[in-house]
C-alpha cells in the first residue's frame, strides 16, 4: 500500500544513486539533525572540501537536500519535498546508531553543536541587560505564552512561519503542532541564538533563515500560522510587514501578532531602538483590512502591582478571509472585544 507522495521511476533510480554511497548517506543522517555549512561536515566527516561539495552537489541534483545562503555562510538542509523527505527519513531511522561510523559522526556533531551554544551564550549575555530591562516592565513571558497557546489552539499546523524569529523561541513554544516551522531574521547573531535554542530543546522540525520581514524567504499562499512577535515596534513601515505576512497565509490562515498597547516610555526609543511607542487596536485593525484579513481575536496583557505603569502586551490573532462563512462576523466580535 502506498503512504507517502510517489517518485517516478527514473528520479527514484537517480535519488536510489545519490543516496547509496558511504559519505552521502552520513551527511543525510547528519542533516536529518540539524544544518550544516560545508566546512562543518569537512570537519565531521574528515574529508576534504572539495570531496565533500560533489557529495553535496550529486545530493542537490537527486532532490535530496537543499541549499540556502545566510550572508556568506551556505547552509545544507534536508529537502522540503515531501516525497524526498519521506524517502530521507525512512532510510535513516534504519541506520545503526551504534554503527562505529555513525557513531563518530553524530560526536563530532554534537561538539559543532557545542560550539555554537558557546557563542550563542555569549551574545545572549552582552544583551541580556536591554532585554532583561524591557521584560521588567511588562507582565511575564510565562502568562503571555500560555495565552498565545490557548489562542492558536491545539490543532495540527502544517506550516508556521514567525517573522523576525529573535531567539526563537514561539518556534519552540508551536513546535509540538506544526509540521515544519520556518524562522525569519536579518540578524546572523539572532538566528544563532535561535539555532542554539532550538537544538537545545529538541526542536528538529523547524529551521531559521537570513532574510527580511518586508521580503521573507518563503513560498507565498502556503502557510498556516505567520507571527510577528515583539518586532513591529522596530520597524519603519509596520503596514508593509502586515500587508507581506498575509501574502503568506493560505486560504483561511493566520496571522498571530504580538506587540506592546500604546504607552509613554521615551527610553525605548532612545535608548532601545523602538520606533513606535505601541499599537492601538483601531491601527491594527486598519492594517489588518488593508491586507485583506479579518480580525479574530485581541487580548490584553496588562502588568499590576508596582508595574502598573509598565506595558501592556497586545495580541491580535487575524484570519485570511478567504474561506470565512456566512454568519461569521468576527469584526464584530473584535469591536465587542475593544469596547
Amino acid at each position: 500500500m502506498q503512504t507517502g507522495p510517489a517518485i517516478r521511476l527514473e528520479a527514484m533510480v537517480d535519488i536510489l544513486k545519490a543516496a547509496a554511497e558511504p559519505s552521502r548517506l552520513r551527511i543525510l543522517a547528519l542533516l536529518s539533525r540539524t544544518d550544516l555549512t560545508v566546512s562543518d561536515l569537512t570537519e565531521i566527516l574528515g574529508q576534504s572540501q572539495p570531496r565533500v561539495s560533489r557529495h553535496l552537489k550529486l545530493l542537490l541534483d537527486a532532490g535530496l537536500i537543499a541549499r540556502h545562503q545566510e550572508g556568506s555562510w551556505a547552509l545544507f538542509r534536508l529537502s522540503e519535498e515531501e516525497a524526498a523527505r519521506e524517502f530521507v527519513d525512512g532510510v535513516v531511522a534504519r541506520i545503526d546508531p551504534m554503527d562505529p561510523a555513525s557513531d563518530r559522526d553524530f560526536e563530532r556533531l554534537e561538539a559543532i553543536r557545542q560550539r555554537r551554544q558557546e557563542r550563542a551564550a555569549e551574545y545572549f549575555d552582552k544583551n541580556a541587560a536591554s532585554w532583561d530591562q524591557i521584560r521588567s516592565l511588562h507582565v511575564p513571558d510565562a502568562a503571555v505564552e500560555a495565552g498565545l497557546k490557548e489562542l492558536v489552539g491545539e490543532g495540527r499546523i502544517q506550516s508556521m512561519v514567525d517573522l523576525g524569529t529573535g531567539t526563537g523561541r514561539l518556534l519552540e513554544l508551536f513546535a509540538p503542532l506544526y509540521r515544519r516551522g520556518v524562522g525569519i531574521d536579518r540578524s546572523r547573531e539572532m538566528l544563532a541564538v535561535a539555532r542554539a535554542n532550538l537544538e537545545r530543546a529538541g526542536v528538529t522540525n523547524a529551521q531559521v533563515r537570513l532574510g527580511d520581514v518586508y521580503a521573507p524567504p518563503v513560498e507565498r499562499d502556503m502557510h498556516d500560522l505567520v507571527t510577528i512577535h515583539l518586532v513591529l515596534h522596530y520597524l519603519d513601515d509596520p503596514a508593509a510587514a502586515i500587508r507581506e505576512a498575509a501574502r503568506l497565509l493560505r486560504p483561511g490562515g493566520r496571522l498571530l501578532i504580538v506587540d506592546f498597547a500604546p504607552h509613554s516610555h521615551e527610553f525605548l526609543r532612545e535608548e532601545h531602538a523602538h520606533l513606535r511607542l505601541g499599537f492601538a487596536d483601531r491601527q491594527m485593525l486598519d492594517w489588518f483590512a488593508e491586507a485583506d484579513l479579518e480580525i479574530s481575536n485581541i487580548r490584553g496583557f496588562a502588568p499590576k502591582g508596582e508595574a502598573a505603569e509598565g506595558l501592556t502586551v497586545k495580541v491580535w490573532l487575524a484570519r485570511d478571509r478567504r474561506i470565512l462563512v456566512a454568519g461569521g462576523d468576527a469584526e464584530t466580535q473584535a469591536h465587542e472585544e475593544i469596547a
